[in-house]
């Protein structure tokens, strides 16, 4: 195995939890149904600090050096994206770095010790996921009109998908087996797991059914 094959196992693995996931419903779980201009800005810039606090905890504690130093890039990347996210929206969050929700993507990314889970995790996993999401940020802001808010998601989109490829890359220096592979690839696994059963217990607080109408 080797990081491509990580990548592909999972696509594979979660097929159906990344389509849902990338569903209109997205907007719905994320914003509790506040579905206008400064709410789906605001949640977009909350989701961007709450990686940089979760790359810049693992930078701090990682043996790994080079993926301390490729933590710390994504960890100076995400907060760039918030400070672009911020700078369109009307109003900033009280409290912009607030401790992620019990059972949440974040809160599970940062109970993750060892490196090649890490690196699976969030920067496999987590980025399949914000592919999705983000795309239907975009498609948000096409449907009202806004091309410059839908330009910047569509950028924050690209240098995501650039975060995955750094972690595919990563996986192939930190990885010396194929047990530490297929760790990485559990991990990018429960990472999206975790993002889909997320993503369910909020349409279900809110009385929507999250599987699709066939």
């Amino acid at each position: 195995m080797d990081g491509m094959g990580v990548l592909e196992a999972t696509r594979e693995e979660c097929a159906t939890e990344i389509d849902r996931l990338g569903s209109e419903k997205s907007l719905i779980a994320s914003t509790d149904a506040q579905l206008d201009r400064n709410r789906v800005l605001v949640e977009a810039a909350i989701a961007e600090m709450h990686a940089h606090t979760t790359f810049s905890i693992w930078k701090d504690d990682e043996d790994h050096p080079t993926a301390a130093e490729t933590f710390r890039k994504v960890a100076t990347t995400e907060t760039d994206h918030y400070e672009r996210v911020i700078a369109l929206a009307d109003t900033a969050p009280d409290d912009p770095n607030p401790k992620p929700s019990p059972h949440s993507l974040h809160e599970h990314l940062r109970t993750l010790e060892e490196t090649p889970e890490r690196v699976g995790a969030g920067l496999v996993g987590r980025p399949l996921v914000t592919l999705r999401s983000l795309l239907q940020v975009i498609n948000f802001f096409i449907n009202e009109g806004n091309t410059t808010a839908a330009d910047l998601f569509r950028d924050l989109r690209s240098e995501t998908d650039t975060t995955l490829e750094r972690g595919v890359k990563l996986l192939d220096t930190i990885c010396g087996s194929d047990d530490e592979y297929e760790r990485a690839r559990d991990a990018a696994v429960t990472t999206i797991e975790v993002a889909y059963e997320t993503y369910v217990t909020d349409l279900e607080a809110l009385g929507i059914d999250p599987k699709p109408i066939c």
